[in-house]
């Protein structure tokens, strides 16, 4: 899940500081141009079902059309930031809109699980460009005692259209087609180029350096290409995969080793060795990686299993969303009263609670009753979390470094969501498989029924079947593995707790910055 409430999120490298006219539309133009990447990636998991079943994918084919978008976003983030610094904001921020709508285009067009899978990639390059410089737009264009009103205008806005997202994106899949999804983005796009021309000045840091960290960009994307590729593929085995992982993580351990001696990194290492800095990506590395993890497979289990409408399925999530955003102001009051580390522990076991509460349901049943709860808990938990969690990362380093701080925390979160849908998709699948061969036993399905139904079973839920016992074997070995899955990412939250409990440290009711 995107973090639109996140008000300081992705400032790029240096924020400029001279205010420019035409502010209501800076705001106007970035607020729709986050917009469609926000919006982008809560609603297409709501349209998983519907694509799977149109494009005959399999289940590791659904979760590369998520992972394709989430690898180049969290890779190339901080790149993009860097090189709206560099090269003007407006221009790469428009470049940026531009690729991400023809991407969504491709998206709409695509006849093949491949061809989406190459498109969304495309999609992710577009929304590293555009999404860092929405808020470096904002920062450059207002003074510095507007910028922060403007910013929490920029997160409000944001926060809205990704709420809505989801039963906007349901309603189109469940009376037009999944490619309207895509669609949607289109006009968004245009609408957010002719003013972002029209009425936004352009701005760049003219102190930068005018370097780009090329090789440390390079080694991050392939690092995390290469282990998002073994954890998904492994299933399949063969050398290829072995080779991926490993190169993968040999690659990560030589971004390590350039981003130490790089004059200008992408990630600055140095950042890491502020206590609470580190503590705090490390909270967001856990609970964020349960959280996406947990939201992949939400949506498949209520339209494919449950039997929701796609736009039930997208406004089973609004509670979530919506408590997020509306107690995030309390929240904030919270770091005031006990500091950040106090709901930095409480907060994750709240959510901690609600990824549990989900493992509750079967099959059937009312939403109200077996769901909602759940969503309400898992709600609270992250709104407790959220605001003090970015307070702590800002509060950790020197005001000239926030920018890259919310960058940095930002492109943690994104490749905890990359990583965890991966490796709960691996998890996913071996228990499923075997949930199901228990099942057909058990339920004495005709051997020819059974064979076919096992020849289908990469594609999980989304298996055809005429045979009731069958289609009743499949369901219940979904919910199974949804219920493991759902485990993993409670403990996942639990570990975030921990860290925040052992790593941040406080100094009366503040947070220390333990340099």
């Amino acid at each position: 899940m995107d973090r639109p409430h996140d008000g300081a999120a992705i400032v790029s490298r240096r924020a400029a500081g001279p205010a420019a006219d035409g502010g209501v539309w800076v705001l106007v133009a970035t607020v729709l141009g986050s917009s469609m990447a926000f919006i982008d990636g809560t609603v297409v998991n709501v349209a998983l079902p519907a694509l799977q079943t149109g494009l005959h994918a399999s289940g590791a084919g659904v979760q590369w059309v998520v992972e394709a978008y989430a690898l180049f976003l969290s890779a190339l983030l901080l790149v993009g930031g860097s090189l709206g610094d560099i090269y003007g904001r407006r221009k790469v921020f428009t470049v940026g809109v531009f690729v991400f709508a023809l991407a969504s285009v491709g998206c709409g067009m695509a006849q093949s699980i491949g061809q989406l899978i190459l498109a969304r990639s495309l999609q992710g390059i577009g929304g590293a460009l555009l999404v860092p410089g929405s808020l470096a737009l904002i920062s450059a264009s207002f003074a510095t005692e507007k910028r922060g009103g403007a910013i929490g205008t920029w997160s409000g806005f944001t926060a809205i259209t990704t709420a809505f997202g989801p039963v906007m994106g349901g309603w189109l899949v469940q009376h037009g087609s999944w490619r309207w999804v895509f669609f949607l983005n289109v006009p968004l796009a245009v609408v957010t180029v002719l003013i972002t021309l029209w009425k936004v000045p352009e701005s760049r840091d003219e102190e930068d350096s005018q370097s780009l960290d090329g090789v440390g960009a390079a080694l991050v994307t392939t690092g995390l290409s290469g282990i998002t590729f073994a954890l998904i593929e492994w299933v399949r085995g063969g050398w290829l995969v072995l080779v991926a992982g490993i190169g993968g993580v040999m690659l990560l351990v030589g971004f390590v080793f350039v981003e130490r001696r790089s004059v200008a990194p992408m990630m600055p290492l140095s950042l890491f060795r502020v206590r609470n800095f580190m503590g705090a990506n490390l909270l967001t590395l856990f609970l964020y990686a349960a959280l996406s993890g947990a939201m992949f497979y939400l949506p498949l289990n209520l339209i494919q299993v449950q039997h929701y409408s796609p736009t039930a399925a997208g406004g089973s999530l609004l509670p979530l969303i919506l408590l997020i955003f509306v107690l995030s102001r309390w929240s904030g009051g919270l770091v005031a009263r006990y500091g950040a580390r106090v709901p930095l522990i409480v907060g994750p076991l709240i959510a901690g609670s609600g990824f549990a509460l989900l493992t509750r349901p079967g099959i059937g049943g009312s939403y109200w009753t077996t769901y909602f709860p759940a969503v309400v808990v898992l709600g609270f938990g992250m709104a407790v979390s959220v605001a003090p969690l970015t307070t702590v990362v800002m509060s950790s380093v020197d005001q000239s470094r926030a920018g890259v701080a919310s960058g940095v925390n930002n492109a943690v979160s994104r490749v905890a969501g990359l990583l965890a849908i991966a490796l709960f998709g691996l998890i996913f699948f071996c228990v499923f498989e075997r949930a199901l061969d228990r099942r057909l036993q058990r339920a004495g399905v005709p051997v020819e029924e059974a064979r076919q139904i096992e020849e289908q079973r990469g594609r999980l839920a989304a298996i055809e079947t005429g045979d009731a016992r069958g289609r009743i074997a499949v369901d219940e070995a979904f919910v199974t593995s949804f219920r493991v899955v759902l485990w993993l990412a409670a403990g996942l939250a639990v570990a975030a707790s921990v860290s925040g409990g052992l790593i941040l440290r406080t100094e009366g009711g503040a947070d220390s910055q333990d340099r």
